[in-house]
């Protein structure tokens, strides 16, 4: 059995910020997991709820994250049923790889009821 020691590789923090795109403003009260992809599993690392300003400033329960893979998932379904829309995607996930020596990723996240586009930046 494999442990894994995240401390011990840490290097980089992740943000992400949420826009409704159908209604013009940040998508305030979307619930979101971070997962590091391992193996054999999904190892839940963090996570949160976008604020007023459709952020969540730190999505990680440690200090950084450790170069590999991992999975963002945003709970869309939830989010548009608390405004009264239905969605074709009830859940919107992004897989992405840290690499070592990038100090911040930021995950942006544009959506609609039936679309969504994602983009990263340092």
């Amino acid at each position: 059995m494999m442990m894994m020691t995240l401390e011990a590789e840490t290097t980089s923090t992740l943000s992400t910020h949420v826009l409704d795109v159908a209604l013009g403003r940040p998508a305030r009260g979307i619930d979101a997991t971070l997962e590091r992809v391992t193996d054999d599993r999904m190892l839940i690392i963090g996570g949160g709820t976008t604020n007023g300003e459709g952020n969540i400033t730190s999505l990680v329960t440690q200090t950084a994250l450790a170069p590999g893979v991992y999975r963002l998932r945003f709970d869309s379904e939830g989010y548009f049923a608390a405004t009264g829309r239905e969605t074709f995607y009830p859940e919107i996930v992004i897989h992405f790889r840290v690499g070592a020596g990038i100090a911040q990723y930021h995950v942006q996240l544009l959506l609609s009821p039936f679309g969504y586009s994602t983009s990263w930046e340092r």
